[in-house]
């Protein structure tokens, strides 16, 4: 039976027993003297669950990595988190080892003054159950999260950053209003927030599942198990890390790591989902009919997330999916349809409106992929291009109006099969190259 999904308000405060709050605390700022250069937008959040969550994280497969990357990866092999703490203006990449201990020092910072905020003797918030706050009131840095995107090799600005923290912790809150902030405080090159959240029943209880992201460009994520594209999900379901990071696993895999926009991987590249079982259903079990319907909403929210990441490419006019089928393989199929989403020639050939196939036939036949040139079809959105590797009978024009659409798709059959892979990416545009020229 087909699961339907309801969206709701929110995005990450959207489940129970989640909270979030971003500020601004001049992170560009490098003792220059002069402020943020796009104005005090927020850029520092702190997503935060009541009690501990369930944790799983995937991160870039770059060999140079960013130090919080290398901290959270370590942080996320636990079995619980309570949080995530994530600034934008400052990547803390190839920051060397002050870079690793700034990225520790801010979870331990945002454990410190979490902590206080749940502390039920201080008077400053009334908890649901005093006793849940006593209990988890201490809490240790490697309960938290950490991730930066922004500039590279530029040190931290940690005063800055430790005040941002802790005035972010006192305004901690449930709220549709706290989410969009958040959503905000980690853009960069983004030109809108990413968010959604869905709620949908399980055992006859509403269980909601809510996501932020940010990405824009130098998006190509490849994160393994062990930029930039960030992603964050937050769920109410009871799910145990050790089933959780399956699910995410492959939520990524079908989503995030299927867009492309410009080829390059980030050193930043994270996804974190975090489930504290609020909901009030029972722990979810990976051989139960009730896993499946968690792992389809998460999937549904990472493809939803990865699309808009694509949609708001640095100055992108086209949104692309690069369908290739009949590929006697997966892996050729991967390789082919990447192949062809990250050509330059092609993806210029998009932005002009220009239908031409040659480029695409090129990038299929270079991509590793076994092909045979007279068995390919090749469609733009149903209207045949190429049939058996030679020239189609459809007219130019017919062709040109396809990509004269904003979204169009580009099929490719190489009869060889029944192995299929499908790309999210973009054109390529005079707008991505002056904006990427350099400040």
């Amino acid at each position: 039976m087909k699961t339907a999904w309801r969206k709701v308000p929110g995005s990450v405060c959207a489940p129970c027993g989640f909270k979030a709050a971003a500020v601004f605390c001049d992170i560009k700022r490098l003792g220059t003297g002069k402020g943020s250069e796009k104005g005090k937008k927020r850029d520092l959040a702190l997503i935060v669950s009541d009690v501990p969550a369930a944790v799983a994280g995937m991160f870039t497969a770059n060999q140079v990595c960013a130090a919080p990357v290398k901290v959270s990866a370590k942080n996320a092999a636990r079995k619980f988190a309570r949080g995530i703490v994530v600034n934008s203006g400052n990547a803390n990449a190839c920051t060397g080892e002050q870079g690793r201990k700034d990225a520790e020092e801010m979870t331990r910072v945002a454990a410190s003054v979490v902590a206080a905020v749940y502390d039920p003797r201080n008077g400053k918030r009334k908890a649901a159950s005093a006793v849940i706050d006593r209990r988890y009131r201490k809490i240790a840095a490697n309960e938290f999260l950490v991730c930066s995107t922004g500039r590279i090799g530029v040190p931290m600005p940690m005063a800055n950053v430790k005040r941002g923290i802790a005035d972010a912790a006192k305004h901690l809150t449930r709220s549709p209003g706290a989410a969009r902030a958040a959503a905000e405080a980690i853009m960069t090159s983004d030109t809108r927030r990413k968010e959604i959240a869905v709620e949908f029943k399980m055992g006859g209880v509403p269980v909601r599942i809510g996501g932020i992201c940010k990405g824009a460009g130098m998006i190509q994520p490849q994160m393994a198990a062990h930029a930039t594209m960030l992603g964050f999900i937050t769920t109410d379901a009871a799910v145990e890390s050790n089933q959780l990071k399956p699910a995410l696993e492959s939520a990524v895999a079908q989503s995030f790591n299927r867009i492309t926009v410009d080829g390059d991987m980030s050193t930043n590249d994270t996804a974190i989902c975090l489930a504290n079982g609020q909901a009030g259903i029972e722990p979810i079990e990976q051989d139960k009919e009730e896993y499946g319907r968690f792992s389809d909403g998460l999937n549904f929210v990472t493809r939803q997330l990865a699309r808009m990441i694509v949609e708001d490419g640095e100055g992108v006019t086209k949104f692309v999916e690069v369908h290739v089928k009949g590929a006697s393989t997966y892996q050729y199929a991967r390789k082919a349809a990447q192949a062809v989403a990250n050509s330059t020639l092609v993806k210029c050939a998009w932005f002009g409106e220009d239908p031409n196939w040659g480029r695409v036939m090129d990038a299929v036949g270079y991509s590793s992929a076994k092909v045979r040139e007279e068995m390919i079809d090749i469609f733009f959105n149903g209207a045949i291009a190429v049939q058996h590797g030679m020239a189609s009978s459809t007219p130019q024009e017919t062709l040109t109006e396809v990509l004269r659409n904003k979204k169009f798709t580009v099929t490719i059959d190489l009869h060889l099969g029944s192995a299929e892979y499908k790309v999210f990416t973009t054109d390529l545009t005079p707008e991505y190259v002056k904006f990427n020229m350099g400040e």
